[in-house]
């Protein structure tokens, strides 16, 4: 408990479920970079062009996410602007799952991201909001 009464996250048993949220979401990024490459590399035309498409989306879109949405990005929109650009580059990497023939993965994929994000923003909120500073 803190000196104004309220129990800490960890005190109340939710910081493990945070925290394994927080790395699915970290996997979650990785992997719709990885589709990113994938789906880079199956579209594209000539060597060079696909290899070129294989490494500069994902950097594209890391880039985006690190300025924009990383936890320590480097700009900080609100709320409705780091929720686009995760929707942008996180549904980049669905529709690359489905782009390469995988439709099923890409709706399981979908279904993982929204319900990931939907709760990476809620249990952040929570646990800020009990901060006492």
């Amino acid at each position: 408990m803190t000196s104004e009464g309220h129990s800490t996250p960890a005190a109340q048993g939710g910081r493990p479920w945070f925290m394994a949220n927080e790395l699915l979401a970290f996997v979650v990024e990785l992997a719709a970079l990885g589709a990113l490459g994938w789906w880079g590399f199956v579209v594209g035309d000539g060597v060079v062009f696909r290899l070129l498409l294989a490494v500069g989306a994902p950097v594209v879109a890391a880039v985006v996410w690190g300025l924009f949405a990383a936890p320590r990005a480097r700009f900080r929109p609100p709320l409705a602007g780091v929720l686009l650009v995760k929707a942008v580059v996180l549904g980049s990497g669905v529709y690359a799952v489905h782009a390469v023939g995988h439709p099923g993965a890409a709706v399981f994929f979908a279904g993982v991201v929204v319900v990931n994000t939907g709760l990476a923003e809620t249990l952040r909120r929570r646990f800020a909001s009990r901060r006492v500073t």
